[in-house]
Protein backbone atom coordinates (compact mmCIF):
# COMPACT_ATOMS: atom_id res chain seq x y z
CA UNK A 1 0.00 0.00 0.00
CA UNK A 2 0.84 3.64 -0.67
CA UNK A 3 0.48 6.91 1.09
CA UNK A 4 0.36 10.20 -0.09
CA UNK A 5 0.53 12.31 3.41
CA UNK A 6 0.45 11.32 7.42
CA UNK A 7 -0.70 14.47 9.16
CA UNK A 8 0.39 14.94 12.94
CA UNK A 9 -1.98 17.88 13.88
CA UNK A 10 -4.96 16.81 12.00
CA UNK A 11 -8.55 18.77 13.44
CA UNK A 12 -10.42 18.58 10.10
CA UNK A 13 -11.40 14.73 9.71
CA UNK A 14 -12.83 13.55 12.82
CA UNK A 15 -13.61 15.38 16.26
CA UNK A 16 -10.34 16.67 18.28
CA UNK A 17 -6.64 16.71 16.93
CA UNK A 18 -6.17 13.40 15.28
CA UNK A 19 -3.50 11.79 13.19
CA UNK A 20 -4.22 11.14 9.55
CA UNK A 21 -3.02 8.99 6.93
CA UNK A 22 -4.06 9.47 3.37
CA UNK A 23 -3.66 6.44 1.46
CA UNK A 24 -2.89 6.05 -2.02
CA UNK A 25 -5.69 4.60 -4.87
CA UNK A 26 -9.47 5.28 -5.35
CA UNK A 27 -11.32 3.83 -8.49
CA UNK A 28 -14.33 5.92 -7.45
CA UNK A 29 -13.21 9.03 -9.10
CA UNK A 30 -15.86 11.51 -7.90
CA UNK A 31 -15.74 14.62 -9.60
CA UNK A 32 -14.51 17.75 -7.32
CA UNK A 33 -12.63 15.15 -5.61
CA UNK A 34 -10.21 17.37 -3.11
CA UNK A 35 -6.78 15.76 -3.64
CA UNK A 36 -7.17 13.54 -7.28
CA UNK A 37 -3.42 12.42 -7.21
CA UNK A 38 -4.50 9.70 -4.24
CA UNK A 39 -6.37 7.89 -6.97
CA UNK A 40 -3.07 6.71 -8.16
CA UNK A 41 -2.33 3.04 -6.23
CA UNK A 42 1.46 4.20 -6.35
CA UNK A 43 0.96 7.61 -5.70
CA UNK A 44 2.82 8.81 -2.81
CA UNK A 45 5.68 6.60 -0.54
CA UNK A 46 4.83 2.78 0.08
CA UNK A 47 4.18 2.29 3.51
CA UNK A 48 6.36 0.81 5.71
CA UNK A 49 7.53 0.18 9.33
CA UNK A 50 8.82 3.55 9.57
CA UNK A 51 5.67 5.43 8.61
CA UNK A 52 3.76 2.78 11.25
CA UNK A 53 6.30 4.06 13.69
CA UNK A 54 5.75 8.00 12.65
CA UNK A 55 2.12 7.28 13.16
CA UNK A 56 2.13 5.51 16.70
CA UNK A 57 4.27 8.00 17.38
CA UNK A 58 2.57 10.95 16.93
CA UNK A 59 -0.15 9.31 18.82
CA UNK A 60 1.84 9.28 21.73
CA UNK A 61 0.64 13.31 22.35
CA UNK A 62 -1.76 13.15 24.90
CA UNK A 63 -3.80 16.04 22.59
CA UNK A 64 -4.61 13.70 19.99
CA UNK A 65 -7.45 11.96 20.11
CA UNK A 66 -7.59 9.26 17.54
CA UNK A 67 -6.90 8.15 13.74
CA UNK A 68 -7.97 8.93 10.45
CA UNK A 69 -7.81 7.13 7.88
CA UNK A 70 -8.83 8.40 4.26
CA UNK A 71 -7.13 8.72 1.04
CA UNK A 72 -7.66 7.50 -1.73
CA UNK A 73 -9.67 4.75 -0.57
CA UNK A 74 -8.66 2.37 2.55
CA UNK A 75 -11.29 0.06 1.36
CA UNK A 76 -9.68 -0.88 -2.02
CA UNK A 77 -9.14 -3.94 -1.67
CA UNK A 78 -5.52 -3.52 -2.57
CA UNK A 79 -5.60 -1.47 0.84
CA UNK A 80 -8.01 -3.69 3.38
CA UNK A 81 -5.02 -5.61 4.19
CA UNK A 82 -2.54 -2.97 5.51
CA UNK A 83 -5.18 -0.63 6.83
CA UNK A 84 -6.49 -3.63 8.99
CA UNK A 85 -3.30 -3.98 10.07
CA UNK A 86 -2.52 -0.16 11.25
CA UNK A 87 -5.97 0.04 12.73
CA UNK A 88 -4.51 -3.44 14.78
CA UNK A 89 -1.53 -1.91 15.45
CA UNK A 90 -2.70 1.34 16.74
CA UNK A 91 -5.93 -0.10 18.83
CA UNK A 92 -3.71 -2.15 20.71
CA UNK A 93 -1.23 0.28 21.86
CA UNK A 94 -3.66 3.04 22.50
CA UNK A 95 -7.09 1.33 23.19
CA UNK A 96 -9.14 4.49 24.44
CA UNK A 97 -8.31 6.50 21.40
CA UNK A 98 -10.86 6.29 18.71
CA UNK A 99 -10.55 5.55 14.53
CA UNK A 100 -12.23 6.98 12.01
CA UNK A 101 -12.48 6.02 8.44
CA UNK A 102 -13.44 7.71 5.41
CA UNK A 103 -14.78 5.46 2.72
CA UNK A 104 -16.91 6.14 -1.24
CA UNK A 105 -18.51 3.54 -0.36
CA UNK A 106 -21.61 2.44 1.76
CA UNK A 107 -21.55 0.63 4.97
CA UNK A 108 -24.49 -1.59 3.97
CA UNK A 109 -22.26 -2.41 0.45
CA UNK A 110 -19.21 -3.11 2.94
CA UNK A 111 -20.99 -5.62 5.54
CA UNK A 112 -22.44 -7.39 1.96
CA UNK A 113 -26.27 -6.23 2.82
CA UNK A 114 -26.53 -4.65 -0.70
CA UNK A 115 -25.29 -7.75 -2.89
CA UNK A 116 -21.62 -8.65 -3.77
CA UNK A 117 -19.37 -5.53 -3.69
CA UNK A 118 -16.13 -5.49 -4.46
CA UNK A 119 -15.00 -3.85 -1.31
CA UNK A 120 -16.21 -7.11 0.60
CA UNK A 121 -12.92 -9.35 1.59
CA UNK A 122 -12.46 -12.16 4.40
CA UNK A 123 -10.74 -8.98 6.14
CA UNK A 124 -13.50 -6.54 5.98
CA UNK A 125 -15.24 -7.19 8.77
CA UNK A 126 -12.36 -7.56 11.26
CA UNK A 127 -11.63 -3.81 9.58
CA UNK A 128 -15.02 -2.16 10.59
CA UNK A 129 -15.02 -3.82 13.68
CA UNK A 130 -11.80 -1.83 14.96
CA UNK A 131 -13.45 1.86 13.70
CA UNK A 132 -15.33 3.96 16.01
CA UNK A 133 -16.80 6.62 13.42
CA UNK A 134 -17.13 6.08 9.76
CA UNK A 135 -18.17 8.56 7.12
CA UNK A 136 -19.63 6.60 4.20
CA UNK A 137 -20.75 7.59 0.64
CA UNK A 138 -18.90 9.20 -2.56
CA UNK A 139 -18.69 13.02 -2.99
CA UNK A 140 -21.20 14.16 -5.42
CA UNK A 141 -20.13 17.69 -5.96
CA UNK A 142 -24.07 19.17 -6.69
CA UNK A 143 -24.61 17.88 -2.89
CA UNK A 144 -21.93 19.88 -1.58
CA UNK A 145 -22.31 21.74 1.79
CA UNK A 146 -20.01 23.81 3.88
CA UNK A 147 -22.25 23.54 6.82
CA UNK A 148 -21.74 20.19 7.34
CA UNK A 149 -19.64 18.38 10.36
CA UNK A 150 -16.51 16.17 8.82
CA UNK A 151 -17.93 15.67 5.46
CA UNK A 152 -18.52 17.62 2.00
CA UNK A 153 -21.78 16.79 0.71
CA UNK A 154 -25.05 16.36 2.08
CA UNK A 155 -25.16 12.19 1.01
CA UNK A 156 -22.78 11.44 2.91
CA UNK A 157 -23.07 9.91 6.59
CA UNK A 158 -21.06 9.83 10.07
CA UNK A 159 -21.63 6.46 11.46
CA UNK A 160 -21.32 5.83 15.02
CA UNK A 161 -19.64 2.48 14.42
CA UNK A 162 -19.80 1.22 18.54
CA UNK A 163 -23.81 2.46 18.81
CA UNK A 164 -24.26 0.86 15.03
CA UNK A 165 -23.19 -2.54 15.96
CA UNK A 166 -25.02 -2.34 19.48
CA UNK A 167 -28.35 -1.40 18.00
CA UNK A 168 -27.87 -3.78 15.16
CA UNK A 169 -29.01 -1.11 12.54
CA UNK A 170 -26.95 2.71 11.45
CA UNK A 171 -26.90 5.46 14.11
CA UNK A 172 -25.60 8.74 12.93
CA UNK A 173 -22.90 9.78 15.13
CA UNK A 174 -24.27 12.13 18.05
CA UNK A 175 -21.87 15.13 16.84
CA UNK A 176 -23.69 15.55 13.16
CA UNK A 177 -27.13 15.52 14.21
CA UNK A 178 -27.74 18.94 14.04
CA UNK A 179 -25.81 20.27 10.96
CA UNK A 180 -26.62 23.41 9.81
CA UNK A 181 -27.21 22.60 6.19
CA UNK A 182 -26.49 25.58 3.35
CA UNK A 183 -24.59 25.95 -0.34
Amino acid sequence: MHYGLIKKCDIANGEGIRVSLFVSGCRNKCKGCFQPETWDFDYGKLFDSAAMEEILSAADNISVRGLTILGGEPMEPENQPEVLSVLRSFKEKYPDKTIWLYTGNLYEELIGERGEHRTFLPVTAELLSLVDVLVDGRYIEEEKSLGLRFRGSKNQRVIDMNETRKNGCVTIWAGCKEDRVFN
